[in-house]
This record gives C-alpha cells, structure tokens and sequence, in this order.
C-alpha cells in the first residue's frame, strides 16, 4: 500500500478544520490541563481540555437501530484521532470543527460521575444497561488524567447497574480491578474496536490509537479475568480493511471474544470532506476506488442516514461484507454469546442491606 506522508499536524488524524454550519458556545480552557503521552505521537498542536459543566450524561437514543439504548460519553472529542469517526459532526453543536478541533478541543464532563449517581438514586430510574463510549471513547488518553470513566464504573459498581464498555484503547487494563467485580455480577461487557492489522493503515487512519496486536491481548488479560469480551470490526472500509474481515475476527475470538460486529463506513456532513482529503493525500493509489465503493454501499452517496441501512449498507457489496463477517463469526465463534447483563441486583440507594 503506498504511502504519500503528509507532514500538515503531523499525530492527528484531519489535517485542517472543516467549516461549521452552526454558530459558537463559548468554552473556556483549563490553562494547566494538557497532556502528553509517550504511548502516542506527539502531535504539533497541543490538546485544550475545556471543562463543561453537564446538565445530564446519560442519553437516550431514538434511533430506531437502537431505540431506547442509554450512552454516557465522559468526553466530548477524542484524541485518537480517527479520521472516519461518526462523532465528528457532534462537535459542531458546541462551535467547533469536526477537523482539527474535535481532536485537539476535548470537553471534559468532570461531574458526570455525580450526575449518574443522582439518577440511580431517583425513584424513577428503571435498571438498564448504560454504554459508555456511544459517541467517543472513554478511555482515549484524557481518561489518564481525569479518570472519569474509572469513577463512572465505581458508582455503576456501587448501585449494581449494569454497563457496556466500548474502546480502543489499552488503557481499560487499568480497571481491571473494577471490572473482575462487575463480571463476578454479571454487570459488565468489554468490545473492543479492532479495524486493522496493517500498521501503516492504523498509524494513517487512527493515530493516536494502540496496535491491534496490543488491543488483542489486553482484550486477552481481560478474558483471562472472567470479564466477558467481544469485538467490534468497525467500520469497514471497502477497498481499505474489508478483506481483513475473516483474520480479525479469528484473532479476536482466539483472545476470547464472545461476540463479532461491525458496521460500513458512512461520511455524512463534514466527515466526507475530511475523509476525501485524507485518503486522496495519504493513499492517493486506492482514493477513488475506496470513494467509489463506498458510495456504492449507500445508494450513490458518500453520506447515509436512513434507519435500517445507514450502518449496514445495501447492493452487493455490502451484502459480500455482510456474508464474509457471518462466515467468519460461524467458523470462529460458533456457539459463542455474550452473558446476559444483570438488572436484577439493582440497589437504589447504593447500599447493601446487612441485616
């Protein structure tokens, strides 16, 4: 796979910042709060965290893909970098770009902790499984710092509400402690996103990501643990990652998942622009027969919001993906599920009664 380096904000994954559409809210930064990890490249503009005082974390969403599924995101933004992430466009709500800004700006939800343990103590919480990471991940290298996700699992632990964990990051071995205590209760799920074994690929698309290989065996340790663990090969890419199908999911299931999903690639708003730019300068070889295949999954387009195909796509080249994904996870994790989440063991006031 030939490479054209692109030296503009070298360790991000855009390289400029789309424009927004909607007007500004004003943030104001944590001056101190800046982070540099030797895990990842250190990239030339130096990340802000803005601290934000949420209202609310745990949202609900209407899609019909997913209805009524609750998701708390600790962070608004993320470092990785992930030049495909669906979560761009929400930072245009704040006044921001869905470039350069939704990797360098990250709003931190530093009361998310307390606002979540306020809706468990609410008589009209009804236990249900909350995902952490449905907009961006919770354990992207801020997390090193603020540790809101670690606090988030100790009130779930505490209340006993169940709780679906979805990264990248190698950073999640760090709560292992918390996790082999929420497995033993049947309260949590750990998936990781696993897009590629090419590392050229990864470094140009995820940058500040860890390796497969890494993300497999903590992914390993964690199986290892008793803590259930599955796989997410998202997104796939036609022309990029889609032939890796078989082989990640055989890796996956040799570390232990229970459980292989995946959704196709869809740009919608400013993603496609950013994308577009970024391949047609990073892999300028394959640029148009990735753009080409990818809109040939989504009706003509680059962009897809309709329920029902918007994650999946449509026409034969979705339906080869589909087909090869089912294959692998029969021939790899036959007879394999996820545990149950437990609802049952829910305590409203968060403490066991003794007596």
């Amino acid at each position: 796979m030939e490479n054209i380096s692109d030296s503009r904000h070298k360790g991000r994954g855009a390289k400029f910042n789309a424009a927004n559409k909607f007007l500004a809210n004003q943030y104001e930064p944590d001056e101190d709060a800046y982070l540099e990890d030797d895990e990842f490249p250190s990239p030339k503009i130096k990340t802000k965290y803005l601290v934000e005082n949420a209202k609310k974390v745990i949202n609900v969403t209407d899609s019909p893909d997913m209805r009524g599924a609750l998701y708390v995101n600790p962070y608004q933004g993320c470092e990785h970098g992930c030049i495909y992430c669906y979560a761009r466009n929400s930072h245009e709500y704040y006044g921001y770009s869905a470039g350069i800004d939704f990797e360098s700006k990250i709003m931190i939800k530093k009361n998310a902790a307390e606002l979540i343990e306020k809706k468990f103590m609410s008589k009209n919480w009804v236990c249900k499984p909350i995902s952490l990471s449905g907009n961006t991940d919770c354990y992207q290298p801020a997390e090193k710092k603020f540790k809101i996700t670690r606090q988030i699992l100790e009130v779930c632990l505490k209340y006993r509400n169940p709780v679906g964990v979805l990264t990248k990051n190698a950073l999640v071995l760090r709560d292992i402690d918390l996790l082999e205590k929420m497995a033993d209760l049947g309260l949590v799920q750990v998936l990781f996103s696993i897009t590629t074994f090419n590392e050229e690929l990864r470094q140009a698309m995820e940058p500040r990501t860890v390796t497969a290989d890494r993300r497999l065996k903590v992914m390993k340790k964690l199986y290892d643990a008793g803590i259930p663990v599955g796989v997410m090969t998202a997104p796939i890419i036609p022309g990029l990652n889609d032939h890796e199908i078989p082989k990640l999911v055989e890796a996956a299931a040799n570390a232990g998942a229970a459980f292989a999903g995946y959704t196709v690639v869809r740009l919608n708003g400013s993603i496609a622009v950013l994308f577009e730019d970024w391949i047609r300068t990073a892999f300028p070889d394959k640029a148009d027969k990735v753009l080409h295949q990818i809109a040939e999954c989504h009706g003509g387009k680059l962009n897809d919001s309709r329920f029902g195909l918007r994650m999946s796509g449509e026409g034969p080249l979705a339906e080869n993906i589909k087909s090869m994904h089912r294959i692998a996870r029969e021939r790899y994790m036959k007879d394999r599920r996820l545990p149950p989440m437990n609802t049952s063991g829910f305590i409203r006031d968060g403490q066991l009664n003794l007596f």
